[in-house]
């Protein structure tokens, strides 16, 4: 059992944002519904009162000016063997915890967010922040369920297409078990156990579920308008994403 007191407890909220992005050039500071995408993760955590620090890992100069404005912390820029394509989330992140480590500043539990998520919510961060110290888990993902059930999937071979689990080929898809994904949002973590070399995260992670209308992948064009549409489809119906 973790007998630290939660109630005492340092947090801290690291916003992932590196100046390279080749699908989308400029995506971690670019507009979106008038303000650069960046803000609503920077805005979102601290409205939710649950941090003492917010900061940004960023490369790039001008997502550093964005990220102070909006309220955020750049204590130090990322280092140049964390800002390229082939770096870790878990890379970024334990380099953030050691270098807050060499200014005197440890925490208890952190947030990785990431910088194109607008419908992260001050509301959602808080639940999962309880959900995470009630569950005593490493590690909580939010997730969606699959908007068609996977097990009724098929799969193509020499021009024809299969199923690929053919004894669910008539199962009404109420009766099937509910398969879940990754939200791509954000990711909260218990720092002790996140460093411990003899814990895997995957083996001790918690969730909450997200309804799809707050989910939305942005990695081209399409997807970023279409995430338009939905934050101000969203606003306009006053739904749970406003922020």
């Amino acid at each position: 059992m973790d007998y630290r007191k939660w109630d005492t407890m340092r947090n801290i909220a690291i916003i992932t944002a590196r100046g390279g992005s080749k699908r989308i050039p400029g995506k971690n500071k670019k507009d979106f519904c008038g303000k650069p995408i960046i803000c609503y993760s920077i805005e979102a955590a601290l409205k939710s009162g649950i941090f003492d620090e917010v900061m940004v890992s960023t490369d790039d100069d001008t997502i550093a000016r964005i990220a102070k404005e909006a309220g955020a912390s750049v204590p130090f820029m990322r280092s140049a063997a964390t800002a390229d394509d082939h770096t870790t989330t878990d890379e970024v992140l334990a380099e953030v915890l050691a270098e807050y480590k060499k200014l005197g500043k440890e925490f208890d539990t952190m947030v990785c967010l990431y910088p194109t998520a607008p419908f992260i919510t001050a509301e959602r961060l808080k639940e999962a922040y309880e959900k995470l110290k009630s569950s005593g888990a490493a590690q909580l993902m939010p997730v969606v369920p699959f908007s068609f059930p996977p097990q009724r999937g098929v799969i193509s071979k020499d021009g024809r297409v299969s199923y690929r689990e053919p004894q669910y080929r008539l199962t009404r898809s109420q009766d099937l078990e509910p398969i879940y994904h990754d939200c791509g949002q954000f990711y909260f973590y218990d720092v002790e156990k996140f460093v411990d070399p003899k814990i895997n995260q995957d083996d001790d992670m918690t969730y909450i579920v997200l309804d799809e209308m707050e989910v939305q992948d942005i990695d081209n064009e399409t997807d970023w308008r279409l995430a338009e549409l939905k934050y101000r489809l969203l606003n306009e119906i006053g739904g749970s994403c406003k922020a």
